[in-house]
This record gives C-alpha cells, sequence and structure tokens, in this order.
C-alpha cells in the first residue's frame, strides 16, 4: 500500500490541462478562464452620478441657495450643454456629469418647485460622483485560471468580452462493475441494489466543471468489462466503481494487477478507501473507485476532484484543508489515514468539527448529512474536544 499523498501524485501525473476553446459569454457559468482578459475600456467610461439628484457646481450650494434646473441627464442620454454658476441639471443615478459640475445634489437635500430648487439645511457633504474608470481602467488584467460564476461573468461582460477563452469540460466517462446492481427506478431483485456510486460521482463531476457520461452497469466477467471499457475511448478518464479489491469477482483489480492495464499504483493506505488503484488503459487514465458506497464518493472528493482541477488548468494539489475545533473526545487512529464524516457549525465565528458515532464505509445516509470530512494522520494520537483538526468541505 502507498500513501495518500503519493496515490494523489501518481493520479496527477496522469492529467494535464486540456485545450482551449473560446465560448459564448452566456454560456460560460462554471466554466475556468484560460486565458489573462485585459480591459480596452473604461468603467464607467465616464464620469457618473452614484446618486438621484441634480447635478452642481459646489461653490454655489449654502443653505437656502436657489438654482435654475436647466435640463436633464439620464442614463443613455447625457445633457450636452455646460452647467454655470447658478444652475442645476436634473440627473439620476449612473448618468453622465454635465461639464462644469463638481458635486451630486442628493433630491433629499432640495426642494423644486417649477425649474427652481432650493438647497436644504443639514445637507450630505458628498460629492456622490463616479470617476471614469472608477471600476476597472484600461489594461487592467481579470487573470487566469479562474472558475467563473456571477460575480466574474459579470465583471467580463461588463468589459465588452463576447467569447472566453475557457478550458474543455473534462469528459469522465463512469462505469460501476457488479452483478448485484441495477439502476435506481428499475425493480428490485432479492439479491441486488440501486447502482448509487455512479450518480453521486456524476453529481461531483459536474459541479466541479466536467461532463459526466453514465456507461451501463458492467457484470462481473471480463468481457463484460472489457466491452463497457472500449465505450470510453474518446473520454478523457474512466472512473471505475467496485472491483478494485482482491476478490473473485474483482476484474478491476485483476487487470491491474495483470498485463491488461499500465498500472500507477493499487491500493492506498487509507479509509475508507483501501481498494482504489490508477493507471491507463488503452492509454486513457482510469481511476478504479472501491465499491463501497462511501468509500467512492470519500475517494472521489480526494482524488478525483484534484483530477478535475488538473486538467481545468487550476493547478495539480490536493483539496485545501482547513482547521476546526473538535467537539468530543476521540480515541486514536489506526495505521491508515482516516477520512471521517463529520458536521461544521460556527461557535463564537469559530468552525467547528462534529464527527458521527458511526463511520462504517457503506452509510450514505451518513454521508448525506456530512458537510465535512475530518482528515487523520496514520497512527495520530487521541483527541480532546477543543482539539484543532484538519477538515475537507464536501
Amino acid at each position: 500500500m502507498i500513501s495518500v499523498e503519493q496515490a494523489l501524485a501518481h493520479i496527477l501525473d496522469l492529467f494535464d490541462p486540456l485545450d482551449i476553446e473560446d465560448v459564448p459569454i452566456a454560456e460560460t457559468a462554471g466554466r475556468v478562464l484560460a486565458r489573462d482578459i485585459t480591459a480596452t475600456h473604461n468603467q464607467p467610461p465616464f464620469a457618473s452620478s452614484a446618486m438621484d439628484g441634480y447635478a452642481v457646481r459646489n461653490a454655489d450650494i449654502a443653505t437656502e441657495a436657489t438654482l435654475t434646473v436647466i435640463g436633464e441627464s439620464a442614463a443613455g442620454a447625457r445633457y450636452e450643454g455646460t452647467v454655470n454658476t447658478g444652475q442645476a441639471v436634473r440627473i439620476f443615478t449612473g448618468a453622465p456629469i454635465p461639464n462644469g459640475v463638481d458635486r451630486i445634489l442628493i433630491q433629499e437635500d432640495c426642494t423644486r418647485d417649477g425649474d427652481t430648487i432650493t438647497v436644504s439645511d443639514n445637507i450630505d457633504t458628498k460629492s456622490y460622483i463616479r470617476p471614469a474608470g472608477g471600476d476597472f481602467a484600461i489594461g487592467d488584467t481579470v487573470s487566469a485560471p479562474l472558475k467563473l460564476g456571477a460575480n466574474e461573468i459579470s465583471l467580463l461582460a461588463a468589459m465588452n468580452v463576447g467569447m472566453v477563452p475557457v478550458r474543455r469540460k473534462p469528459i469522465i466517462a463512469l462505469v460501476p462493475t457488479g452483478d448485484e446492481l441495477v439502476y435506481p427506478g428499475a425493480p428490485l431483485g432479492p439479491d441486488q441494489i440501486c447502482s448509487s456510486n455512479n450518480l453521486g460521482l456524476k453529481a461531483m463531476v459536474e459541479a466541479a466543471g466536467g461532463e459526466a457520461r453514465l456507461l451501463p452497469i458492467s457484470r462481473d466477467n471480463e468481457a463484460a468489462l472489457r466491452t463497457v471499457l472500449d465505450l470510453c475511448e474518446d473520454a478523457d478518464a474512466i472512473v471505475t466503481m467496485g472491483g478494485a479489491s482482491v476478490g473473485d469477482h474483482d476484474l478491476v483489480g485483476q487487470m491491474a494487477q495483470g498485463a491488461d492495464m499500465e498500472t500507477s499504483f493499487y491500493k492506498v493506505a487509507m479509509r475508507p478507501g483501501k481498494p482504489l488503484m490508477a493507471g491507463q488503459y488503452n492509454n486513457t487514465p482510469l481511476i478504479g473507485l472501491p465499491g463501497n458506497p462511501v468509500s467512492s464518493i470519500v475517494c472521489g472528493h480526494i482524488f478525483l476532484r484534484p483530477a478535475l482541477n488538473a486538467m481545468l488548468g487550476l493547478g495539480k494539489q490536493a483539496l485545501t484543508r482547513e482547521t476546526a475545533t473538535l467537539t468530543q473526545d476521540i480515541k486514536p487512529n489506526g495505521p491508515r489515514a482516516h477520512y471521517m464524516r463529520a458536521i461544521s457549525g460556527l461557535v463564537d465565528g469559530n468552525p467547528t468539527c462534529t464527527l458521527f458515532d458511526r463511520q462504517d464505509s457503506s452509510l450514505l445516509s451518513i454521508l448525506a448529512q456530512a458537510n465535512i470530512l475530518m482528515h487523520r494522520e496514520p497512527n495520530d494520537p487521541a483527541r480532546k474536544a477543543g482539539d484543532k483538526v484538519e477538515v475537507i468541505r464536501i
């Protein structure tokens, strides 16, 4: 067996950033920016009003002063003239500032009668003028790589970017194995269970920015497994579930130890997830995950998500670990790294880690409640409530 760190290094060695493609900005949610984007205009492109009110000369503003309204400036329809002494222009938020103006008198700080406004007392002293380029200026850069969400897409749209260079979505072929499996919704025989790992991993892949392909369930014979694997030749990676252990029916494991596959490693010193392997099948990277439901999903977080990040150009590293405060005493850990299902909360603004009592690798009901994995190194000593521990958000 090798360590988790060694296994992850071997897996990441199998993957490199994928090709770059230009995609319409409306279709970039969740995609990864692949090249830097540089602003070619200022935003706003002109000085603009931050409030509704009147564009005035600051020198004219005093309590009970009166000004004559000579026009209006709205977004998309600026006032073309110049504001002189004793004059004002009605202005709305986002509208261009007229010539001669150095202040916005907000509408709450004056009264209007026809074309005359009178300045109130106790008025706001702010100018409420947004300078040209106050948001971003020509030459400012949005740096890649960057996963694009609502905030980032809004910025790129404001920069007038119509087509965005992004990494191609990794195509991940998901291959469940086992005679006992049926797809959800099908009638269950007395010795059958629903195939759940592939659906959970599909959601994980898509949330991480990949494209998941659900392959047929492979039955426990070599011909069936090869038939399904041969359907994956155009995928960027193959992920099998089950069959990676040492039993008579564990065909993926047998292939990994034979001449059928170029194998990077086989078995990892972790729980859940010891029967895990990686290599290449017909030059396509393959990750063989355990069949136990929780083991499969946990290993997906620890190994598959970093592999997806590598393909998307987000770097080759493990998922970020955070620090949390343990809320209960726990016994020493054994000789394998342990990824324990837990819930994180907040106490006085500080994150906490509360472990579930049951940590069996078959308990999806527990995993569904967890929002973190607590990471324990091999032979980690007993811990007390209040100790700081490392956690991974899931």
